[in-house]
This record gives C-alpha cells, sequence and structure tokens, in this order.
C-alpha cells in the first residue's frame, strides 16, 4: 500500500496543517516563498492576532521596561560607569543566546506532527515567509512569559542589586535583535555595515540556511566555525 503524499493548502489556515507534512517538513519549510503578505496561521481570530506584530510595538513596550531596571540598580547605588559595565555585559550574554537558540532550538530538525508543528510556529513559518512583515519580531505575549524564567536565572546566579541592570541589559540586546532583524529585511541601507548585516542574513534564508545564524552580528559563527564560505571559495572547489 502506497502512502499519500500529504500537501500543504496556502489558502487555508496553516498551523495545523504543516504537522502532517512528516519527513517532507524540512524541505517544504527551507523553500521560502517571497512576499509581504503573510499567510493565515489559525481560523481563530484571536489566536491569528497575537501571532501578527508590528516592529514599532518591541520599543515601545521593552524600552520603558529596560529603563525601568537599570533605574532599580541604580537606585540601590550604583554608579554610572558600574551600570554601563553591568549593561554591556547583559547585552553581550544576549547575542550569545541569539546564536545559541537560532542555531540549536529554531533549527532544530522535527519529523513528528507537534514537532513539526512547533518548530512552524517558533521560526518555521520565517523560513517559509521571510518577508512577512508582521511575523518577523517575537509577539510581547510571548516575551512576557520568556522573561519570567529568564528573570528568576538571573537572580540566582546575581546579586539583588546587579541583578536589574544585567537583565536590562539583556533585554536591551534583544530589542536591538529585534529592530536589526526587521532591519535587515525590510530596511534598504545605504551604509556598509548595515548593507554588510542584511547580505549576511538574506544569505542565511536564500543560500545556506544551516550557516550564519548571527543576526546582530557575525561574532558568535566566527567563533564556532559556522561562517558561511565566500562564493567565490565555492567556486573554485
Amino acid at each position: 500500500m502506497v502512502a499519500q503524499e500529504c500537501t500543504v493548502d496556502l489558502n487555508k489556515p496553516l498551523v495545523f496543517q504543516v504537522g502532517h507534512l512528516g519527513e517532507t517538513y524540512q524541505e517544504w519549510v527551507h523553500q521560502p516563498i517571497v512576499s509581504k503578505e503573510g499567510p493565515r496561521f489559525f481560523e481563530s481570530d484571536f489566536w491569528e492576532f497575537l501571532t501578527r506584530t508590528v516592529w514599532w510595538a518591541i520599543p515601545t513596550i521593552w524600552l520603558p521596561v529596560v529603563c525601568w531596571c537599570i533605574s532599580m540598580s541604580i537606585r540601590m547605588g550604583h554608579t554610572l560607569p558600574q551600570i554601563a559595565l553591568m549593561v554591556a555585559f547583559g547585552i553581550f550574554v544576549w547575542t550569545f543566546l541569539e546564536y545559541t537558540l537560532h542555531r540549536f532550538l529554531f533549527h532544530i530538525e522535527t519529523k513528528s506532527y507537534w514537532g513539526n508543528t512547533i518548530h512552524y510556529l517558533l521560526h518555521g513559518c520565517h523560513h517559509k515567509h521571510p518577508m512577512d512583515g508582521l511575523r518577523l519580531v517575537f509577539p510581547p505575549a510571548a516575551t512576557a512569559v520568556l522573561c519570567i524564567p529568564f528573570w528568576n536565572l538571573i537572580k540566582l546566579l546575581a546579586t539583588p542589586s546587579t541583578a536589574p541592570a544585567l537583565f536590562g541589559g539583556g533585554l536591551l540586546g534583544y530589542v536591538i535583535y529585534d529592530v536589526t532583524h526587521y532591519y535587515v529585511h525590510h530596511g534598504q541601507p545605504t551604509k556598509r555595515i548595515p548593507k554588510s548585516l542584511k547580505k549576511y542574513h538574506l544569505n542565511h534564508h536564500f543560500r545556506i540556511q544551516n550557516k550564519g545564524f548571527g543576526i546582530t552580528s557575525s561574532f558568535w559563527d566566527r567563533v564556532f566555525g559556522t561562517l558561511p564560505q565566500k562564493k567565490a571559495a565555492e567556486k573554485t572547489r
């Protein structure tokens, strides 16, 4: 008996369809559809609303939280140079988290129904529809939930007076990441560094999807050997 091949109807809500793709999901999800109009995820208007986020919501919601966290450490007696170091360290830790989440969680290979479904919600949808402008940044409701364990972990590892600034630095790193991610997809940079970031990330989407996991920089790709090869180097092989 020959198994019937599963197909996806892009005109219907996608989330509960993709799980049926099984082992073919990975190939399907890494064949991008370039369109600024994203697909519908859910039948429910409520759940659909939660999957769509305008980019400016990220700094609007989270920068006040960053400022509040930093002010807590200032009120506990830390000097501005100390605060700057803590915030910078928090941002640095975020860049490592950005890389590891992207490489080991967002690019995990799945084939089960629920594995495919969860992966599509986390990151697969972005690779399938990379120019969907309302699904480029992380929904604030999900970010708020994830902040709770990270805040508790920092409180466990740091002192009461340094924890808020460290958390604020990490959260600031996240804001920089999400805004940068939106910009490299939809911005039209003219300066060298932004143009390089855009080229680097779009290369990850459209040429070598198992390399180039950094968004805000290629630093950790260089450290861990996941820097994509130049086209010229590949042609000489």
